[in-house]
């Protein structure tokens, strides 16, 4: 089709040029060809004009083509980001020197194996694995467990989104990123990159804790592909039906250590974050006990290198934490009683999912969205009983008094 744009061009400017715009009609009058020797005579002449006017023709279509080819280039899109990410992979693999883009990507992918493998392995159920594509660009793939032996249900999910921000977009992120674009320069569009590792587990016993958890990056691209804008997001958190104060100091304390070795003001601040984000507002109290979030970290908290450290050993050290919480809790008793609690906590859960949880929303609003794979954190069973209440100075009452008082549990 490129092929054909000069032709086209030439012919539109010829056809607009009065100098060429004629029309050679031979004339048909029947004493033309009321004798051979006319006859032949007619055609010659049409042929000798055919083949002057070709001549012409081409010197013309020369003339117009160099004119064209110096004054007027033919121009060809430049690559999109997920275009050129792709010839990277290909050409020099991923790399520490790699946009950090693909690093995270690789990051999250790597760890999205391992958390599966040690789930299945705690559980002897394998996870559905299913890979998939965005016609925008990126993918993702996703891993679920349901009804197995100790979990109900297990997600983990890695999705890497490319796509374009709108002005009005833009508008509205600036207001926690200045640098996405100057205030006098705002483009009409900007290219952008995310990736992140999303996990959710729902295990049978209620006495186990349902986690979750998130990690992200993302980033904008300058018109050569270079990052532009660039934050970090994330975080891990406990829900608990049934609340076992050791398991709640374990699973800060863990947090804490991995906050502390790269700045001693990140867990106060995103445990106190963390409360305030998972918190069910027409309820009045919190999804669970807790953990850290985070969002926005980019270089006015520190730079690029360290801020993606703390993210690699804050999400290395999940595993390791929650399912030693599970193996002390997933083999004991519980009542029909306590079954139906685990269900109404549940209902609780999916509450916030759908109303308050903005990453459902940027998910469910994103162009080629994967609703399976964005609403794989709701559980397999929920309940809802009509103007409930835990019993007074019951274990229920009291899982209910710390998420409407939130604790300080290190």
């Amino acid at each position: 089709m490129a092929s054909r744009r000069p032709t086209l061009r030439l012919f539109a400017q010829c056809k607009t040029n009065p100098q060429f715009n004629h029309t050679w009609t031979p004339r048909r009058a029947a004493s033309s060809f009321q004798s051979s020797g006319s006859a032949r005579q007619a055609f010659s002449n049409s042929r000798n004009y055919l083949t002057l006017a070709a001549a012409a023709g081409l010197a013309v279509a020369t003339t117009l083509s160099y004119k064209m080819a110096v004054e007027d280039p033919i121009r060809c899109d430049s690559p999109t980001l997920a275009e050129r990410d792709q010839q990277i992979k290909r050409e020099k693999g991923v790399t520490d020197a790699s946009p950090m883009r693909l690093r995270m990507e690789k990051f999250v992918k790597e760890q999205q194996k391992e958390i599966v493998r040690a789930l299945e392995e705690a559980d002897g159920t394998p996870f559905r694995v299913d890979e998939w594509q965005r016609k925008e660009g990126g993918g993702g793939i996703t891993c679920v467990l349901q009804e197995g032996k100790v979990f109900e249900k297990a997600g983990v999910g890695v999705s890497v989104v490319y796509g374009t921000l709108p002005k009005p977009a833009i508008i509205k992120m600036r207001a926690n990123h200045k640098n996405l674009a100057q205030e006098d320069d705002i483009p009409d569009s900007l290219e952008f990159f995310a990736a992140g590792l999303s996990l959710i587990v729902h295990p049978k016993n209620p006495m186990a804790p349902t986690v979750h958890l998130n990690y992200r990056y993302f980033e904008t691209a300058n018109p050569d592909g270079s990052s532009g804008a660039w934050w970090f997001g994330g975080g891990s958190d406990l829900t608990p039906s049934y609340l076992f104060d050791e398991d709640a100091i374990q699973f800060h304390k863990s947090l804490k250590e991995v906050c502390d070795a790269h700045d001693k003001e990140y867990y106060p601040r995103f445990k106190k974050w963390c409360d305030e984000y998972f918190y069910n507002k027409h309820r009045g109290e919190c999804r669970g006990i807790g953990g850290i979030f985070f969002d926005d970290l980019d270089e006015t908290v520190s730079d690029k290198e360290n801020t993606f450290a703390f993210v690699q050993d804050a999400l290395k050290s999940f595993a390791p934490t929650y399912l030693s919480i599970i193996n002390k809790r997933k083999d004991m008793p519980f009542t029909e009683e306590e079954k139906r609690w685990q269900q109404i906590r549940r209902g609780k859960y999916v509450e916030f999912n759908l109303v308050h949880d903005r990453g459902t929303a940027f998910g469910l609003n994103t162009p080629g969205a994967r609703v399976e794979s964005i609403l794989m954190s709701l559980p397999l069973t929920a309940r809802w009983e009509y103007m409930y209440e835990p019993a007074p100075k019951s274990r229920e009452a009291r899982l209910v008094e710390v998420l409407k008082n939130p604790k300080d549990w290190v």
